[in-house]
């Protein structure tokens, strides 16, 4: 499912413009990375839980070469999926 899936989805449902559903996706999707970006925990009952961890510094192996690569410290976004969505 991609983006366009979505605002088709919102507009079959809530029969709402094309143009305004998908001001309304962006807008939850802009609003979901500004509170990621300041490290901020999004939950959404039913769905799942986005978060945002540490990732520890490692090495890394070039499969080619096998030589061997820093991996510099830094952050990434989890999901942890809700009871509702791992029952599926």
């Amino acid at each position: 499912m991609i983006k366009a899936d979505i605002v088709n989805r919102v507009v079959e449902v809530t029969d709402v413009p094309r143009i305004k559903a998908a001001k309304a996706v962006d807008a939850i999707i802009e609003a979901m990375k500004d509170a990621l970006r300041q490290g901020k925990r999004i939950e959404l009952r039913g769905f799942g839980v986005f978060q945002v961890r540490d990732r520890k510094k490692g090495v890394g192996r070039n499969p080619k070469t096998g030589v061997e690569v820093a991996i510099a410290p830094g952050k990434t976004v989890r999901f942890k999926p809700g009871k509702e969505l791992k029952d599926l």
